[in-house]
């Protein structure tokens, strides 16, 4: 899951229903790509940031660090 993403929403006060509405997405969309089930297109990405305030590169991160 991308806890990042869920954390940002629930901080400013979003349910998933009422953040996809303010970015344009149906709930269902949004929630696969909070879930890392979907890529969002750079569309959405960049209106999902800005309803955020958010301006760093890694909120769609979804990688795990690699152990050598």
């Amino acid at each position: 899951m991308r806890a990042k993403l869920q954390r940002l929403r629930e901080a400013q006060g979003f349910t998933q229903q009422t953040f996809s509405a303010a970015v344009g997405a149906s709930r269902s969309h949004y929630s696969q790509i909070e879930t890392g089930e979907k890529q969002p297109s750079l569309k959405l990405a960049l209106r999902i940031k800005r309803a955020l305030n958010y301006y760093g590169d890694d909120i769609f991160d979804n990688a795990t660090p690699v152990r050598k």
